[in-house]
């Protein structure tokens, strides 16, 4: 699959069509084994082909992702059709009059959408095991887990049926599965992409992003979206966080950090474990809040994991909910003060890579421990400050995939978007296409990184 920006270029100049490539992607998305994709759009990816294609016949520039195919998370409005969030719940919902802000934006940006992509019923659990759509496979092995809630946005991109996948991340649903299949994911500072359009899951934490094979199709993609630009010039100050991080982390991760930044500070977050506390209970009692009529009227049409978890929230007390509020911001305002003096934060994203579908567990302090709640170990204390956390993907081809994050202070995306592309450049972090796929890329990894 060619780069974003090759096939933006391709499409202005002419020189490829924007209707060949959808025909071509719309056959591999019906026949996708990922388990990936909920719906093929064939009439409205045909539509906004043929409408790029015409501009360019016309002598009008379609845009900076001109032709450039991509998907969305099963949350996002997309016009004419229910939003289901996951769920069967919601199969005859009204249609959506409009689509979400963010695919709007892309849309005239010349991309264009051809699917919906699977995730944990209502985005609840890391590891898109959804009853009704099944469990999304990782490309790198089929009998693994892509991660989640975001995980058909993960696997889709990973395996080069797309250029890139709109995903959300409350907890971690981003970072997640772009650690555990190999891929850039992005979740911004809180409230810094639109989301309008996006179906709710917990609005203290709710943000989306995008899922990309290279930090340069990230800074695009958000430069599209965010509408601003991801240019940063001048030294970075970075430093390690230590403690809970320094824990259930694999070696290469430590290894990869500790080389990356050797005698850089350890910082250390406080009070980590009560702020992932307060992160779940805030998650619960939101998501229960918001489901109460529907788990009253009709509790068991819902997955019944994710029943179970809504219940448990809905029964919170509101005075718990307002301690965790309140602990929040001021803990907030404790880590910004806190890492002031830095500019990028080096972590784990996951605590391992992507465990086997058929046990879906992981080691956590010594015990077996459902992936699917606690594979976000390391990306929900982060959610928990608001601040931006790009995951990025340790560069080892013919292993599995796992990622590190790289935490940046409020609004200060660009200062991950170019240490990113440092390390890319230095072939220490980078896209590797899965074994065995059938399908060819033009991304080529870092000279460094051969050999």
């Amino acid at each position: 699959m060619r780069a974003i920006a090759q096939t933006a270029a391709a499409v202005r100049a002419g020189s490829l069509s924007a209707r060949a490539m959808v025909e071509e992607a719309l056959i591999a998305l019906v026949a996708d084994e990922h388990v990936a994709v909920t719906c093929v759009l064939h009439d409205r990816a045909r539509a906004e082909a043929d409408a790029v294609d015409a501009m360019v016949a016309a002598g009008r520039d379609p845009g900076p992702l001109a032709g450039v195919l991509y998907g969305v998370k099963d949350l996002f409005d997309l016009q004419g059709l229910p939003t289901t969030a996951g769920s069967t719940l919601y199969a005859d919902a009204a249609p959506a009059t409009s689509d979400a802000e963010a695919v709007a934006r892309l849309q005239a940006a010349g991309a264009i959408c051809v699917a919906t992509l699977n995730m944990d019923e209502f985005a609840y659990g890391f590891a898109t095991i959804n009853a009704a759509y099944g469990t999304t496979r990782n490309p790198h092995d089929p009998s693994r887990l892509a991660g989640g809630s975001s995980g058909g946005s993960a696997a889709v991109v990973a395996a080069g049926l797309l250029a890139f996948a709109l995903g959300s991340d409350t907890n971690g649903s981003i970072r997640v599965p772009a650690s555990l299949c190999g891929l850039y994911g992005l979740k911004p500072t809180h409230g810094g992409l639109p989301l309008g359009g996006v179906f709710p899951f917990a609005e203290s934490f709710d943000d989306i992003g995008p899922f990309t094979r290279s930090i340069e199709e990230m800074a695009l993609v958000w430069q599209v979206l965010g509408g601003r630009s991801s240019s940063r010039s001048g030294d970075l100050r970075i430093a390690r966080l230590g403690g809970r991080f320094r824990e259930n982390a694999e070696d290469d991760q430590l290894a990869a950090i500790d080389a990356i930044a050797p005698g850089a500070p350890l910082v250390e977050l406080p009070e980590i474990a009560r702020a992932r506390s307060a992160a779940f209970l805030i998650t619960a009692y939101e998501g229960g809040a918001l489901h109460r009529k529907a788990l009253a009227a009709n509790a068991m049409s819902f997955d019944p994991q994710v029943r179970d978890r809504l219940l448990a929230g809905a029964l919170l007390p509101d005075a718990l909910y307002a301690e965790a509020q309140a602990f929040r911001a001021e803990y907030r305002a404790r880590i910004e003060a806190l890492v002031a003096d830095y500019d990028v934060l080096l972590a784990p994203a996951t605590p391992t890579f992507a465990p086997p579908i058929a046990d879906p567990r992981i080691l956590i302090d010594g015990a077996l421990s459902p992936a699917r709640a606690d594979l976000g170990i390391h990306t929900q204390p982060i959610t928990f400050t608001a601040l931006p956390s790009l995951a990025v993907p340790l560069y080892r081809p013919g292993r599995l995939p796992i990622g590190l994050q790289l935490i940046g202070g409020p609004g200060r995306e660009s200062d991950l978007f170019s240490f990113a592309a440092m390390l890319e450049a230095q072939g220490i972090v980078g896209y590797s296409m899965p074994l065995g796929t059938a399908r060819t890329y033009d991304f080529t990894p870092p000279e460094a990184a051969r050999g």
